[in-house]
């Protein structure tokens, strides 16, 4: 993890209940004598994201079931990051697919104090963002814009008055539903499990694929951003599949930029990085 990421460590369950109680439901003291949760479990890696967000920024978060929960130490990592790229205090960013979570917008607020806006397409994820601004006072700074046209990108969200220090984005997966489902079976296979909705892979279709994949999403994210080339200092986008970063970044520099970087992240085992380009 990024050397400034405070969830480095192993986390205090019992600072996290005593914040979010519902927690205590999940944690239980495995064979080496330590608490953790059964990460395989939606519902508690949903408690255990919630307590975080109440613990460290006092934040009343909720999203649906039906919705993608995401990794806090991971998304911090990922701005941890941009902002050692970007190196700006008073940092514009511009986070796109922001789904219902609205986990970009709000950890740039309440971790770095950043000004966010947030792009979604998806009704409901829009709604369920409204409520989390709503009902937290820290985050009534966070614009979200509604996305009307469905095969765009940066077009219809950036404006021609705007001018962003940095856009980030975490693309869809999977190239349809077969792909995501497939990737579902697997993973309740590799964790030697008999009912798949305890699983914790969830998320809407927007969410989880697109046509192409996250390969073809970020080649017309490259190609949308040359039309912006003089409002956002760096376009960054997250990068599951290493074997894609090749395609993605020949489709980049043919839109001229002046500089490509690949910045590497690891989370324990897992092994990520983001794709970061700028025309300036």
């Amino acid at each position: 993890m990024h050397p400034k990421n405070p969830f480095s460590n192993n986390y205090d369950f019992d600072l996290l209940i005593k914040h979010y109680k519902p927690l205590k439901d999940f944690v239980f003291t495995n064979e080496y004598n330590t608490q953790t949760i059964k990460f395989a479990d939606k519902h508690a890696v949903k408690a255990l994201n919630t307590a975080l967000l109440k613990t460290y920024y006092n934040i009343d978060w909720h999203i649906p079931d039906s919705n993608l929960c995401p990794p806090i130490p991971g998304r911090l990592d990922y701005l941890l990051y941009v902002s050692d790229l970007v190196q700006k205090e008073n940092l514009k960013l511009l986070d796109i697919g922001t789904g219902a979570n609205l986990i970009y917008p709000i950890l740039g607020t309440c971790h770095f104090n950043w000004q966010c806006t947030a792009s979604e397409v998806d009704r409901d994820s829009l709604k369920n963002t409204a409520l989390l601004i709503q009902n937290n006072e820290a985050l009534q700074p966070i614009e979200v814009r509604k996305q009307q046209y469905k095969n765009s990108i940066l077009e219809h969200i950036i404006q021609p008055d705007d001018y962003f220090d940095v856009v980030v984005c975490n693309p869809p997966f999977f190239k349809h539903r077969f792909e995501a489902q497939q990737k579902n079976q697997r993973k309740v296979k590799n964790l030697g499990l008999k009912e798949q909705d305890n699983l914790n892979f969830g998320g809407r279709s927007n969410e989880l694929w697109y046509k192409g994949g996250e390969e073809a999403f970020v080649k017309k994210m490259a190609t949308e951003s040359a039309l912006f080339k003089t409002q956002v200092q760096w376009f960054t986008s997250l990068v599951s599949q290493k074997e894609h970063l090749k395609n993605i970044k020949r489709a980049i520099n043919k839109t001229h930029p002046t500089e490509v970087k690949i910045i590497d992240m690891t989370q324990g085992n897992k092994q990520s990085r983001f794709i970061a380009w700028t025309f300036n």
